[in-house]
């Protein structure tokens, strides 16, 4: 399905203007709209932005959608990150649930 962009806010130029005011957005490729999977959840790794806390790149987790496609059937909260998909004293993803905070079976 499609969705708004959520890196360029359906605008499908590039928010943070790096290489001009007129350049298109990298994710959406300048349509405004991005393709997602049915059973797709909000990042809980950019708070659902598209954008890379902290900086103006796209989120390695979702790649700037600002929502990840889960395994279909029953999914528990993530035990090392506790949810939030973020590694204890990096800063990085969870590399046990791919910083979705989610995981299929524990």
């Amino acid at each position: 399905m499609k969705v708004k962009c959520v890196f360029c806010k359906g605008t499908g130029k590039d928010q943070f203007r790096l290489m001009s005011e007129s350049s298109t957005c990298q994710v959406c490729k300048g349509s405004g709209n991005v393709e997602v999977s049915e059973n797709s959840i909000k990042c809980v790794y950019c708070n659902g932005t598209g954008v890379y806390p902290g900086t103006r790149l796209t989120c390695t987790v979702c790649f700037g959608k600002g929502l990840v496609t889960l395994e279909k059937g029953q999914l528990f909260v993530c035990s090392i990150c506790k949810g939030n998909g973020r590694a204890a004293h990096s800063g990085l993803y969870c590399s046990k649930c791919g910083g979705t905070g989610k995981i299929s079976n524990e």
